[in-house]
């Protein structure tokens, strides 16, 4: 059977957005089937950084092949934030140009962003500064992009998309989050 090219290998831009759980979730079951194949993954963490919970400890246990990097400052203006916006901004800032010497250097094949959705939305990171980095990555190189409230501009431009919706959650009965579940 002749290759008409839609079965070319190229790199593709997936967003995992909406309301429900499971977007990093989604994002980190990519990264291991990746691994599967040998792929290195370069994986920067925008806005969750301070808090401590099991998902970095499991993926120290990915190493050499996943690397973390964690940026964020923090849940931005909630629960315990007692960061100023401007340390947030500066962080996801940074976090931002460290994303695009990651792509740039072509190590990665597969490079996740997670809760870049939420930093483009809070306007900690600007969308003429992430479309810059959608352009850098090469024509074979993998970009994951998680969070809630995906631009309408980032749907438009991804080639998957997925949205949680959540029906039901155990918080609603009372049920508080749990190590190795939620956190």
């Amino acid at each position: 059977m002749e290759n008409s090219g839609k079965n070319k290998e190229i790199g593709l831009l997936v967003v995992y957005t909406g309301n429900g759980k499971g977007k990093t979730t989604a994002a980190l079951g990519m990264c291991v089937r990746a691994i599967g194949y040998g792929w290195k993954i370069c994986i920067v963490q925008f806005v969750k950084g301070s808090w401590k919970y099991g998902e970095l400890k499991g993926i120290k246990r990915l190493d050499p092949n996943v690397e973390l990097n964690v940026v964020g400052e923090g849940f931005v203006g909630i629960i315990d934030d007692k960061k100023e916006f401007s340390e947030h901004r500066q962080a996801a800032r940074q976090g931002l140009e460290l994303a695009r010497e990651k792509i740039a250097s072509k190590q990665y094949q597969l490079v996740i962003l997670d809760e870049l959705n939420v930093a483009l939305k809070l306007g900690l990171v600007e969308r003429q500064d992430v479309e810059s980095l959608l352009e850098a990555r090469s024509e074979k190189q993998h970009l994951v992009i998680t969070g809630r409230d995906a631009a309408d501009w980032l749907i438009e431009r991804a080639d998957l998309v997925t949205e949680m919706t959540e029906i039901k959650h155990p918080f609603q009965q009372g049920i508080l989050a749990q190590k190795g579940i939620d956190w």
